[in-house]
């Protein structure tokens, strides 16, 4: 669903009996146009028939990593080739999980779509999904590969400085896999992937899924596998690093910021949020530009930031609101993820998110 299709579907939603000229008007485009979104609409499933019975999804879905985060968390500044004292951390981790998880948190209904292996790791991952409440019905499981692990070593403010992530186990979310799950997909408010999947498997989700689709790239090597289908993207969430292979120049000030941010919606993408130095984060759509500042100050670790921050903007999307607002809501949640040790903080909630971001919900 577009931007404009969003709009309207929420005005008949409001009155299932609006006209088509009342819906121009109120989006200030000619009547014939209001029609070709009505037919898009249609086509997507979200219109029925006769007198715009709705038909609106409630859940979306989340195809990408779950798997455990191990981290080596030092007490002072790291030794540089020696040992440093400190603790070592574990939780459930994975890209995917860690948004499916702030989803739900935030009342969403969600689908996850991951690889799991046939061990303690798998074990876990499964007892806490039914715990937070997110589907996992639809995933893979298998006992030919390990389930995913990823390993870092922090800073002593809890930055991550180095990580090795084992996501071979990923290479089995083939494109075949996903085709079976397309009636799913296509009745989802959304589909967010994160790109620890295969790049056919991102590509045959992006050519065939009507529900629109957000990314979240993990990696500079791993973001590449967004070039070619950049035009079917909504939604992108992305540190810097990412940003520049997918706009294909070196941002290093406010102006190669900005001109990353043009070439990325050049390409297609709709809504672009790029995850700034200093805790800011650079939005762009095509109506504005502009640096949304953190939202609040005391961290206790950045792990799973973006993730919650993803998490703010779906729900923002899925409210029918504009950039600014789903930017709020988004730097909300990454304020309140922050503020633990833990990659996920169960302390986020919709009350919470609203007030630190000043919006109403």
């Amino acid at each position: 669903m577009t931007n404009r299709e969003a709009q309207i579907f929420q005005w008949i939603m409001e009155n299932p009996m609006i006209s088509q000229e009342e819906l121009a008007a109120k989006a200030g485009i000619a009547r014939s146009s209001a029609a070709v979104h009505i037919s898009n609409l249609m086509k997507k499933g979200y219109i029925l028939g006769k007198g715009y019975v709705t038909n609106g999804p409630d859940y979306c879905v989340v195809i990408g990593s779950a798997g455990i985060d191990i981290g080596g968390m030092p007490y002072d500044a790291l030794v540089e080739g020696g040992t440093s004292e400190g603790r070592a951390v574990w939780s459930l981790g994975g890209v995917g999980r860690n948004v499916a998880h702030n989803l739900r948190l935030l009342g969403i209904g969600t689908k996850l779509i991951t690889a799991l292996g046939n061990d303690t790791y798998a074990r876990r991952i499964i007892e806490s999904c039914e715990e937070a409440g997110i589907e996992l019905a639809d995933s893979l499981k298998t006992a030919k590969a390990d389930t995913s692990v990823y390993l870092y070593i922090a800073d002593e403010q809890g930055n991550r400085k180095l990580a090795v992530s084992d996501t071979r186990i990923y290479e089995n979310l083939t494109a075949n896999f996903v085709t079976a799950k397309m009636e799913l997909l296509n009745k989802a408010r959304m589909v967010i992937l994160d790109t620890n999947i295969p790049e056919e498997t991102i590509a045959q989700v992006c050519a065939r899924c009507r529900a629109p689709v957000f990314a979240l790239p993990v990696s500079v090597k791993s973001a590449g596998r967004l070039l070619e289908v950049l035009d079917r993207i909504s939604v992108v969430v992305c540190h810097k690093a990412e940003a520049e292979v997918l706009s294909g120049i070196r941002i290093h000030d406010k102006d190669t910021l900005e001109r990353a941010a043009d070439i990325i919606m050049e390409k297609g993408v709709k809504n672009v949020f790029i995850l700034a130095e200093k805790g800011g984060v650079y939005c762009a759509c095509y109506d504005e530009q502009f640096m949304q500042s953190r939202i609040g100050t005391e961290q206790v670790s950045l792990s799973g930031a973006e993730d919650a921050f993803m998490a703010g903007v779906v729900l923002g999307y899925m409210k029918h609101m504009g950039v600014r607002q789903m930017a709020k809501l988004g730097q909300a949640a990454l304020g309140i993820a922050v503020e633990v040790e833990e990659t996920i903080n169960t302390q986020l909630c919709v009350p919470a998110v609203a007030e630190r971001a000043k919006v109403e919900l």
